[in-house]
């Protein structure tokens, strides 16, 4: 998750994700992930262009702590950095690195306490809005919930890189 604050400190926090390893270590202070295709916007982007002190928090599926990492983002065409975050079948055109001010491990009391990575006490998915349902609760366009679905669908499969 990469947290970002414009220059009036709104913040935002969005995920980042990609294979095992696809944020990698430049050196002793620096690291950087490809910025590949999301959801097409770019807000992560441009608040680090108004204020470049991002922090990051790494979640691995299973694992109770997480790491913290806090420190200064830049964005970057440098090739040697584009092909240090390749992933694979893919390169991207540009590059998100942070120069690392923190880094350490939380603890995992929270991910213990919310039982996150125990699939037995998630709810069922029909207890669940969907994402369909929730993206179209939240825009000003009307279409179908099932139109809207097999657009993130298509996305998943033709987008994902």
């Amino acid at each position: 998750m990469l947290a970002t604050s414009d220059a009036d400190g709104r913040t935002t926090v969005t995920p980042r994700g990609g294979p095992p390893g696809f944020v990698r270590v430049l050196d002793a202070k620096r690291i950087a992930w490809a910025d590949l295709t999301g959801n097409r916007r770019i807000d992560g982007l441009r608040q680090i262009l108004d204020n470049p002190q991002v922090g990051l928090l790494f979640l691995i599926p299973g694992m109770r702590e997480t790491l913290r990492i806090d420190g200064t983002a830049y964005l970057t065409r440098d090739p040697g950095v584009l092909r240090a975050v390749d992933v694979p079948g893919r390169t991207a055109s540009l590059a998100v690195g942070v120069a690392v001010r923190t880094a350490f491990v939380h603890c995992g009391k929270a991910m213990i306490r919310s039982r996150v990575w125990q699939p037995e006490s998630w709810p069922a998915p029909e207890e669940l809005p969907s994402a369909a349902a929730m993206l179209l609760a939240a825009r000003s366009e009307r279409i179908p919930v099932e139109q809207a679905a097999a657009s993130l669908e298509q996305g998943y499969v033709t987008h994902l890189w």
